[in-house]
């Protein structure tokens, strides 16, 4: 459901996930000892259309200090195979207000590194990345009309490649992602690429929904 960049503008764009055990998080540093709260995306600039100063959303995810992750190499790179959906990854944590961080441009997905990595042997490993910029709509715009099916590969710093294969695609209105069990630590591993969609909200500066590709591992 291609939309015009204006409509697709991340700016603002936040994510929004499942509150576990009375906290949120979503980003940080690895020094960090408080549970974040959110996962937004620092505005970059503000659309035309959107009210000035309006507020982030946020994503709520577990505790900023999750117990010892596996040792496993971090993601460098996600594809996801027949689109132009090709990002370098880079390991992100969280703003002081809670939010997690996402890249400052519309180039990387930030891979949440309180949670799981790709490759570990339990949970969900959650990408999120930008859905556009002022000027364009990018190829992860096109996130929510990808076939259930469909080759998803993460390469790793020590050069491996892991294959997925896409399981759904789900538009999740943000007002009810805290249901969505987005953060999983535990359950059987898969990959999260998260990123914005839905209808432009002018009250709310923000998209109406979060757009969530479900990978399951290839044997």
């Amino acid at each position: 459901m291609p939309l015009t960049p204006l409509r697709r503008f991340a700016a603002a764009a936040t994510l929004s996930a499942a509150v576990l055990a009375g906290t949120a998080a979503c980003g940080g540093t690895p020094e960090a000892e408080s549970p974040p709260t959110s996962i937004s995306a620092a505005p970059a600039s503000a659309p035309p259309s959107a009210p000035s100063g309006a507020p982030a959303t946020g994503i709520p995810v577990r505790p900023a200090v999750p117990t010892p992750a596996e040792d496993v190499p971090e993601p460098v790179r996600v594809s996801v195979e027949g689109t132009g959906i090709e990002l370098e990854v880079i390991p992100v944590g969280q703003e002081t207000n809670g939010a997690m961080t996402l890249p400052d441009n519309h180039y990387q997905a930030g891979w949440y590194r309180y949670g799981p990595a790709p490759g570990s042997s339990r949970g969900a490993a959650v990408l999120a990345a930008h859905v556009d910029s002022r000027t364009e709509a990018l190829p992860i715009a096109d996130l929510d009309d990808v076939p259930a099916g469909t080759p998803v590969t993460v390469t790793r710093s020590d050069g491996t490649v892991l294959r997925y294969t896409t399981e759904k695609v789900q538009n999740i209105p943000k007002a009810s992602l805290d249901e969505f069990n987005l953060f999983d630590r535990d359950g059987a591993p898969r990959l999260e690429l998260v990123t914005c969609g839905g209808k432009w909200l002018e009250s709310e500066g923000d998209y109406e929904d979060n757009v969530v590709l479900t990978a399951v591992p290839v044997p």
